[in-house]
């Protein structure tokens, strides 16, 4: 008896190209003003490809983002999506003290649920930036009235990751607040990253796509696929003075990925964090 198909999780990280950490020794937040923003038309291509592949995902949304577009993040609930938090203006959670951090999440948490109109349960730190060092950023979250986070990569990277953290959904408080992490495929008692990003753009897309059919067919497992709205833009502007590895990852194959997308959406069965992990209305609404 063939299985059904497993519903994956698509997610957007929004926030614009002169936002990305790798960036932030070159272009302070003092100057963001200054910089031309191309999130907007970024994020109406990425609505417009769901709406055409009739896909409902989640959109982790910097409150700096909304704040500026609001009509973007009504766009984003109009069209069946779910709207979740990535913090204020993209500091990562291990930069700051549990207060703070806490300040900062509430928030965007705020005026996201107020923009939008609906309950903002979701929240990913920016960086992938809630590791070992700084288990408290669960409790700041639920405190602030969150129900799930998708921040910890178990990896190893130079900037990120806690490679000994589970590989799949867990409970991150003993209460119940869910951390769901991105998705990685255990190979040679190593976890390798098959869940987006830089790594997309890298691999040979039928690398991709034999990862996550093997998390969905052999593990039976959802996955997390996750991008960011400048990924689809190669004509953003070019940032001077950034090193060469930087450079590489922020740059590699930016002309590729959305066609990349457009097949990975054809090829799996994709739906909302909410819907998958919390059971908040059906996977197919």
């Amino acid at each position: 008896m063939r299985q059904a198909p497993v519903t994956n999780a698509f997610t957007i990280d929004v926030e614009d190209y002169f936002q990305v950490s790798a960036f932030a020794p070159h272009i302070p937040r003092s100057e963001w003003e200054l910089r031309e923003c191309r999130v907007e038309r970024n994020v109406e291509r990425i609505l417009d490809m769901l709406r055409r592949r009739k896909v409902h995902a989640t959109f982790f949304t910097l409150g700096w983002i909304a704040q500026r577009y609001p009509h973007l993040v009504q766009a984003i609930v109009a069209g069946g999506h779910e709207l979740a938090s990535h913090g204020w203006d993209h500091q990562r959670a291990s930069d700051l003290t549990p207060q703070a951090f806490f300040e900062d999440v509430r928030r965007a948490k705020a005026l996201l649920e107020d923009l939008g109109g609906v309950p903002v349960l979701g929240y990913r730190a920016p960086s992938f930036s809630i590791g070992r060092a700084n288990p408290w950023a669960f409790d700041e979250l639920e405190r602030a009235g969150y129900r799930y986070s998708s921040s910890v990569y178990p990896i190893v990277h130079d900037h990120y990751g806690m490679p000994e953290a589970p590989r799949f959904a867990f409970d991150a408080t003993t209460r119940g607040f869910m951390e769901v992490p991105p998705t990685t495929l255990r190979l040679l008692s190593r976890n390798l990253p098959c869940s987006g990003g830089g790594y997309f753009r890298l691999l040979p897309y039928g690398v991709s796509r034999r990862m996550l059919r093997h998390v969905n067919e052999a593990e039976r497992q959802s996955a997390i696929f996750y991008f960011h709205p400048w990924e689809i833009d190669p004509d953003q502007p070019r940032v001077d003075g950034v090193g060469a590895k930087a450079r590489f990852r922020h740059y590699l194959n930016l002309q590729r990925m959305e066609s990349r997308l457009e097949r990975l959406l054809a090829d799996f069965h994709w739906g909302r964090m909410d819907r998958i992990f919390l059971g908040t209305g059906s996977l197919n609404a």
